[in-house]
Order: structure tokens, then sequence, then C-alpha cells
């Protein structure tokens, strides 16, 4: 695949940037960026030097951050829906998972990490194996990412796959300019032994002190944790010593008001997932109860077999309104809110809000650009708004990750998209032949 890098000393003149702390739009600002941050933000007309870019037309946006997903799901996108989580995993998912290749992996996430830079995502959070190859993708295409080994010892591998993770960090972290990152990630309490899940947090401790786990996604999950355990999901973990790192926790759909006052607010950080929570019937996250207790709860896709894509704009459209209706409150779980949570909390979940999730002088400059002469934007009214219940995947014209243009003008600048679609379609059909011929032996 082609590379190629643009100028790293960008001005956009005269343009609009969304304050996702303060929650308004600053309007006619120049933004300079060079050697892949935000070197200076001003007044309109008065930056000069490198490549000039009218920004009169555009939105500037810090760039999403997807902090749950998969991204080696993208090859079983419409493969199996309309059931139940257990179901789906067990009968569907899990079946055919197993006839992965790494090369298979490395495709899916390709076209996943595409997928979401078309609707302005700049970093990802994904839990998968073979993430050397994800890894890869991502250096290619050039997004930003923390790469979490999804961890299990139902199948008796569970000392196999901490080394593998060990290794994952010594080969990949820092890796493509420090875009990369590595942790480890307890898939489940129901995928996990407690000892296991005790191991795992030693582990974190020895590399960053983070770890990625799913958290009380079903009432399933709630119900055989007590049932097994005498405690719900969050207490019971908390018993093996979550409590003393930086979690990342996906879904916490049925989290209690006690599991909440029992956590550390500054190193517990949910991670909402809307669309896939609704697909699999999974229930509704107490956002609003998140936000009034001041926690950063955080925005992600899940993977495209449960959602049944990338585009973090649908994600933040979905997380508004379905709240609105189940709190019965119009004012619950603003416009603002999602913006923040897609971004700015975002960063504080993978650990990177001193880098990431704002437009400020001094962070890396990654940044979605939206295109204004757009009939989601027209007429020109609260833009904060616009971008949570108007805007479309169509509508991100340009996206820079740590100062490099990955798309432009809607075209990827380091990959080809129509390549990627070709190898994801026929890696695909060979995946379900190997998978009908190991049936049939």
């Amino acid at each position: 695949m082609r590379k190629k890098r643009w100028n790293m000393h960008t001005i956009f003149k005269n343009t609009r940037f969304i304050d996702v702390i303060e929650g308004v739009v600053r309007e006619n600002k120049d933004i300079e960026i060079m050697d892949g941050k935000i070197k200076t933000i001003g007044e309109g007309g008065s930056l000069s030097g490198g490549e000039e870019i009218d920004g009169s037309n555009l939105l500037l946006v810090p760039g999403f951050v997807n902090a749950h997903t998969h991204l080696g799901m993208s090859f079983f996108r419409n493969y199996a829906d309309d059931m139940d989580l257990n179901t789906w995993l067990t009968t569907a998912i899990w079946p055919l998972e197993a006839h992965l290749t790494p090369d298979d992996i490395y495709w899916a996430s390709l076209l996943s990490m595409a997928e979401g830079i078309r609707s302005g995502a700049t970093t990802f959070c994904d839990m998968y194996y073979e993430l050397d190859r994800v890894a890869d993708a991502a250096v290619e295409i050039g997004m930003r990412g923390l790469l979490t080994r999804g961890l299990t010892d139902i199948d008796g591998s569970g000392d196999e796959k901490l080394e593998e993770t060990r290794m994952l960090y010594a080969s990949c972290h820092g890796k493509g300019n420090d875009l990369i990152h590595v942790a480890p990630a307890p898939h489940a309490i129901y995928t996990c032994s407690g000892d296991y899940i005790r191991e795992i947090i030693s582990l974190a401790k020895e590399m960053d002190g983070l770890l990625h786990l799913h958290a009380s996604e079903t009432k399933k999950e709630v119900e055989d944790s007590v049932a097994n355990y005498g405690k719900t999901p969050v207490d019971y973990m908390m018993g093996l010593g979550l409590g003393e790192v930086h979690t990342i926790a996906a879904h916490c759909v049925h989290m209690t008001e006690e599991e909440m006052d029992l956590v550390d607010k500054s190193k517990f950080f949910p991670v909402y997932n809307p669309s896939s929570n609704l697909k699999l019937a999974s229930g509704f996250t107490p956002v609003q109860t998140f936000l009034e207790k001041g926690f950063r709860i955080a925005l992600g896709t899940d993977g495209d077999s449960s959602n049944n894509n990338q585009n973090m704009l649908e994600e933040m459209h979905i997380a508004s309104i379905v709240n609105k209706a189940v709190t019965m409150n119009p004012e619950a779980v603003s416009a603002a809110d999602v913006i923040r949570m897609a971004t700015i909390n975002g960063a504080y979940a993978l650990g990177l809000e001193n880098e990431i999730g704002s437009i400020e002088e001094g962070k890396k400059a990654d940044i979605a650009c939206f295109n204004l002469d757009s009939p989601s934007f027209t007429p020109i009214n609260n833009l904060i708004s616009a971008l949570c219940y108007s805007a479309q995947s169509e509508d991100v014209k340009h996206v820079m990750i740590d100062g490099e243009f990955v798309m432009r003008d809607r075209r990827f600048t380091r990959v080809d998209l129509e390549e990627i679609r070709h190898q994801v379609e026929k890696k695909f059909q060979a995946l379900l032949e190997r998978k009908a011929q190991k049936e049939q032996a």
C-alpha cells in the first residue's frame, strides 16, 4: 500500500472549533499544527506559514475516541443477528472465530479502522487477539490505538495468553511514534476465574497499571455472579483487586448505584455502547446516573458483529436520544455531554487525557474536520447540537492524526480502501470454507 506524508506545518485559517471542556464553539480562530502537535491557537488572520487551509467552512472537533471495540470482528458484520448475547457468542461467533488467521485479523481490523476514521475517530481501544497484526494495521493507516489482549482461562490456555501479552507489550508498546499502547484485558468474569483475574491485575501493574474488561453487560451475568460469588460483578472484582488499577469497563449496563459508590471515579471509567446494548437487548446503561455521580463515562461502538458498524457519529446520536427516552427527561445526557464522552472522557479512559481529547495548545493534533457546506449543518445554528443530532459520517472532510492527514477530502492518504474491501471479502469466503471443511472432517 502506498504511503504519503503531508506537510507537517499546517495552519487552519479563520475556522471554528469545539472546546469540549467548556462545551462551547470558539469562532474565527487560526490553529497552527507543527511536528504533530497543536502549537498555537490564535485569532483569525493572526498566524501564517506552512500550508494554509481555509477553515471558514470547517468545524474542527477533537478526534473521537472509540473506547471499546473489537476491530477484527468486521468479518462477522451481519453474519449472526437477532440473538441474545450468550446464544450469539456460543452458537455463532466463537465457532467461526476459531478459524480466523492472523492475516484475517489484520485486514478485518484495517477495515474497521478505515470505517472509524471516516466517522471522525482517531483513537480506538481494541480488545482482541493477534494484536501484533492489529498494531501493523494501525501503523499502516496511521491510527492511534490501545491494544488490549482479551484474556480467558476457561480453555486451559490462560498462562500462555498472559505470556503472549507480555511479549506484545515488549514488541508493540510505543510502536509507530507512540501511536500504539498495550494493556491486558480480562474478558469477563464468566470467562475468567477469580485467580486468573488476580494474575491479570498483577500483570497490569507490571505494565502501565491499566486494564480493559467487560462488566455487568447482561442481567444473566449479574444473576450468575450473585449465585456463584454472592456479589454483583463489579463488587466481586473489587474484592480481587480491581480497585488497584486504572480500569476501562465496557458496558456497565447493570452496574448498581452501590457499586458506583464503591469504585474510585478517578480510576474507573465506564464505556457506554448503546447500539450493541440495544441490538443484543442487554438493557440501558444508567448514563445519567453515572454523569450525576461524577464519572467520566466514555463511548464505544463495540464490534462490527454486534453493532454492526464503527460509526462514532451514529453512536453519539443514539447515546443521547435513548437516554432522554429512558429517563423521560429531555434534559438528560445533553449534546455537550455526549461530545465529551466521545472525546475528552475517552481520552481519560485510555489514560491519554494529557495528549488527546481536546483542541488545546500542546496536545497532539488528532482532529476531525467537518464540512459545514452540508445539508446536516444547514442552517448553521447550534453547532454542538448539530454534531450530536444531525451530523453524518459523510460530513467528515479531513481527519488528522499526529498532525498528519490520514484522510483528506474523504480520500485515505496511506491506504487503498478498495483493496482493503477486496481482501476482506476474499478472506471471509476462505474463512467460511475452512469452517465447512473442518465440520465435514
